[in-house]
């Protein structure tokens, strides 16, 4: 929006010129998300309160975060507001990924928007049942996944549809670009073709299993938020690179036309969400909920997904893959005792991970920082893979 304001103010005043760079953009678009967090943010936790949208503590859970009942929850409307803002002001409104991505945000956002209404405020413990939320998540991210397959294989929407028809004429026998491949990372010329069905499912897999991973992770006040400004912001970085010619070549990565863009989206993303921080730092006065969960581990997901870094997305959200790998271990192993010995066992004192270092002695202040060191390392040996190949 205020782009194309300034291609106008350019033609006579070449000052404005410079918010054609999308670094530029990227800052004031992070910059913008931040104040818009802090400007709307105490009207949000106000009116969460007057409305007693509280969080429900379970009573199986680690007997400190009792104190927490009624801690206004939700408030992860306020990062979806401010990403949203922010990028609609900053970003190339005509870039086909800004849009997907976007779509993809909010629509899993108000997949959690639902879920948490119906828990807090109708008072319905199961909120979304979760065949019904699996149902809607799995729906959005087979549309984003078929069109991220055409759209990097293209340079515009009108040649997606043309590919689209393409691949529908050849009874769906139609090959990638080598673009479309999974990218190892470390190694020069190691790629994987996935094929369009391949791709289709990785893609799915990264956006829902992202989503979820990342909803798995919001236990603690402020541990989900920060690996996500951490990992996006990453992400961000890689987004330039891809959408850039030279670069792209210079670091042997697969050049997609477009994607540069999305650069101002992470910036949005990495200001909403250390706007969001301010207010979910221990003592927490607001929680995000599945509303800013599964939208912000979903954008993640299509990000990485667009800019053909899955398998780097894996390493620098290794605090969610962690967390997602203990739940599945730990469900796992108990119905198959229970199922063999009649009595369930558990591998950790709790699940998610993070619960069960709380139930070994860490206090929470201290798992969360000790996740976020994690994170910083993880992030940075992923940053790596653009240069060591």
């Amino acid at each position: 929006m205020l782009l194309e304001l300034a291609q106008w103010l350019a033609k006579d005043y070449h000052a404005f010129n410079v918010f054609s760079y999308i670094t530029l953009r990227a800052v004031l678009a992070a910059m913008t998300a931040l104040l818009i967090s802090f400007l709307f943010g105490p009207m949000l936790i106000r009116w969460l309160t007057l409305k007693k949208i509280g969080q429900s503590v379970r009573d199986d859970g680690p007997q400190s975060h009792l104190v927490k009942s009624g801690t206004p929850t939700m408030g992860g409307a306020l990062i979806l507001i401010a990403v949203a803002m922010a990028t609609l002001l900053w970003a190339d409104l005509s870039n086909r990924f800004v849009w997907i991505v976007l779509i993809v945000t909010l629509g899993f956002g108000a997949i959690g928007w639902v879920d948490d209404w119906r828990k807090v405020v109708q008072r319905n413990p199961q909120g979304l049942s979760a065949r019904t939320k699996f149902f809607w998540q799995s729906l959005l991210g087979l549309i984003a996944a078929v069109y991220i397959v055409f759209s990097i294989s293209a340079p515009n929407n009108d040649k997606v549809i043309g590919l689209f028809l393409q691949w529908v004429g050849s009874g769906f026998t139609l090959e990638l670009p080598l673009k479309a491949d999974l990218i190892v990372p470390f190694f020069k010329n190691v790629a994987y073709p996935l094929g369009l069905f391949g791709f289709i499912v990785l893609s799915y897999c990264v956006i829902v299993g992202t989503s979820n991973a990342v909803n798995l992770t919001d236990g603690l006040d402020g541990l989900a938020i920060m690996p996500t400004v951490m990992v996006g912001a990453a992400l961000g970085l890689f987004a330039y690179v891809a959408g850039n010619a030279v670069y792209s070549k210079y670091l042997l990565l697969p050049y997609i036309p477009g994607a540069g863009e999305l650069t101002v989206f992470c910036g949005a993303l990495a200001g909403a969400g250390l706007g969001f921080l301010w207010f979910n730092a221990y003592p927490a006065e607001v929680f995000m909920g599945d509303v800013g969960a599964l939208s912000l581990g979903a954008a993640l997901g299509a990000v990485a997904v667009i800019v053909r870094q899955e398998i780097v997305l894996f390493i620098m959200g290794g605090v969610f893959v962690a967390e997602t790998v203990s739940v599945m271990l730990q469900v796992g192993w108990f119905k198959y005792t229970k199922k063999r010995y009649g009595v369930g066992q558990r591998i950790l004192r709790m699940a998610p991970l993070h619960h069960h270092f709380e139930q070994s002695g860490w206090k929470e202040t201290q798992v969360v920082v000790r996740f976020w060191i994690i994170t910083i390392m993880l992030v940075l040996f992923g940053l790596s893979t653009l240069k060591i190949r």
